[in-house]
C-alpha cells in the first residue's frame, strides 16, 4: 500500500520527499540554501525533477549537532515559507519546535516532520491536531548530540515498533487524526551501521500499523561506512538503499538528489507494478 497526496492509503507510486535545508552546517553541502530566493529556485528545480513533497528545515540534526533555538529556526525558515506561499507545492516543516511548526503551517505547510516523535515540545501535538496537518513520527534514541555514542537495542525492529505503538496512541489521544500520521524508523538516528542495515532489511515489518512509512537514508554515514566514501560521493549507495526500501514497502523516501532518486523510484515502482503518474 502507498499513500496519495491527501495522506490516505492507496495503491500508487512511491512519493519523493526532497530535502531543502536552510542551515549553514547540514552534513550534505549540496542540500543547503542561504536565501529565500535560492530556496525558491531549488524548490522549483526539485519539483521539476520529481519531488512530491518539499521538507524544509532550519536546524541540522546530524550526529553531534547542537540544538537550535526556536527563534533562530523561525528566522531561517519563515522567509522560505513566505516565498513559497501560493506555489501549490506540498510543503513539510522539519522541526520539533511547536512555534516553528505553527508559523510554517500558517504559511501553507501541510505536514510536520518531527524527529522527536512529538516528544521534543509538549505543545507540538496540540499544534498538529489543531491544524489538521499530516505528521511524521520518527524514532530516535537519544538526541542528535548524543545519539551515535553507543546505541543499544534488544531487537531494533521490535523496540522501534514498541515506540510507534506508544506514540500512535499518544498522538491520537492528543487529537491528531490517525489517518494523518506517518511513521519513520529514523535511519541513522541513534542506530549503528548494523541497526540501519537491519531496518532496511526488515522495513516491511513497520507496515503492521497500517500507516504510511517514510524513510530517509540519503547520503548518510552508514553508506559511507559500507563504501568508504564521503557524503558527496554516496549517490550509488543511496540509490541501493532507496531501491531496497521501496521493495520493502516504503511509501515515501526522503532524499537530497531528487532527480536521480525519482528515477530509481519510478523504476522500482514499475517492477513492483505500482501505478505512476507523471
Amino acid at each position: 500500500m502507498n499513500v496519495n497526496p491527501t495522506g490516505e492509503l492507496s495503491v500508487g507510486k512511491t512519493l519523493i520527499m526532497g530535502v531543502l535545508n536552510v542551515t549553514p552546517d547540514s552534513f550534505y553541502g549540496p542540500s543547503r540554501v542561504d536565501s529565500a530566493e535560492a530556496a525558491c529556485e531549488r524548490a522549483r528545480a526539485m519539483v521539476r525533477d520529481g519531488a512530491d513533497i518539499l521538507d524544509i528545515g532550519g536546524e541540522s540534526t546530524r550526529p553531534g549537532s547542537e540544538p537550535l533555538s526556536a527563534e533562530e529556526e523561525i528566522r531561517r525558515v519563515v522567509p522560505i515559507f513566505e516565498a513559497l506561499a501560493g506555489s501549490g507545492f506540498r510543503l513539510s516543516i522539519d522541526t520539533y519546535h511547536a512555534e516553528t511548526a505553527r508559523r510554517a503551517l500558517a504559511l501553507g505547510a501541510t505536514m510536520v516532520n518531527d524527529i522527536t516523535g512529538l516528544r521534543g515540545d509538549p505543545a507540538m501535538a496540540g499544534v498538529v491536531a489543531e491544524s489538521g496537518a499530516e505528521c511524521v513520527i520518527m524514532h530516535m534514541q537519544g538526541t542528535p548530540g548524543t545519539m551515535q555514542a553507543a546505541p543499544e537495542y534488544g531487537d531494533v525492529i521490535d523496540d522501534i515498533c514498541s515506540f510507534f505503538e506508544e506514540r500512535l496512541e499518544f498522538a491520537c489521544k492528543a487529537g491528531i487524526i490517525e489517518s494523518r500520521l506517518w511513521l519513520d524508523p529514523g535511519f541513522g538516528f541513534g542506530k549503528s551501521v548494523g541497526h540501519n542495515l537491519v531496518i532496511l532489511r526488515r522495513l516491511g515489518e513497520f507496515k503492521r500499523f497500517g500507516r504510511p512509512v517514510l524513510i530517509g537514508t540519503s547520503n548518510k554515514s552508514t553508506i559511507g561506512a559500507v563504501l568508504d566514501v564521503p557524503p558527496e560521493d554516496r549517490l550509488e549507495g543511496t540509490a541501493a538503499t532507496v531501491a531496497m526500501a521501496i521493495a520493502q514497502g516504503a511509501d515515501a523516501v526522503r532524499v537530497h538528489d531528487v532527480r536521480a532518486m525519482a528515477r530509481v523510484a519510478r523504476m522500482c515502482d514499475a517492477i513492483l507494478g505500482r501505478s505512476h503518474h507523471g
